[in-house]
């Protein structure tokens, strides 16, 4: 792997398995049986190491929204590959971050509009600063102190980092 974009390392593996371990503990409190509908691609490293902390019962679906890491406008089209009937049930998107926050209030307004679920939340294992406002109940582990472009865990850089196990800023 090239790693000439791979920056200082923000997030190191045990850090990322304790921000897990916080966001399943805060989601075991609040449910007992909810759908998790992961965003991917970025969200399936956090889903699989999420939801084998759950000790609820799950069902499991995933959406997607392609989106340029801090755009605030995305506008592309949502794609949800509904295996789960939704209505009337706890919904926990589940992401690896939320940046600007944008893509993700679309995914929130979107499940809520079409679906009719009891309730939609969001699991991520960290936020950035100056997001937008979401409507959900947000469970996270680490709120970041800057907007620096981070790679890895999930982040991609010209589709490329998402497989590294820790987050690193981007190095330009």
């Amino acid at each position: 792997m090239e790693h000439k974009h791979i920056g200082s390392v923000v997030l190191d593996e045990m850090a990322i398995s304790h921000g897990v371990e916080k966001v399943a503990a805060q989601l075991n409190k609040n449910f007992d049986h909810a759908v998790v509908v992961t965003v991917v691609p970025g969200g399936m490293l956090f889903t699989a190491d999420l939801v084998r902390k759950l000790t609820f019962d799950i069902n499991m679906d995933y959406i997607s929204c392609p989106h340029t890491p801090g755009d605030r406008n995305n506008s592309s089209t949502i794609v949800y590959h509904q295996n789960s009937d939704i209505n009337g049930k706890d919904v926990i998107l589940v992401d690896d971050a939320i940046e600007s926050g944008g893509t993700m209030r679309r995914l929130v307004e979107h499940l809520k509009t079409h679906y009719s679920p009891r309730s939609v939340s969001v699991a991520i294992l960290f936020v950035k600063p100056g997001r937008v406002a979401i409507d959900a109940q947000q469970y996270y582990a680490l709120e970041m102190d800057n907007d620096d472009l981070l790679i890895g865990f999930g982040m991609p850089w010209e589709n490329k980092y998402r497989n590294l196990p820790y987050v690193a800023k981007l190095k330009s």
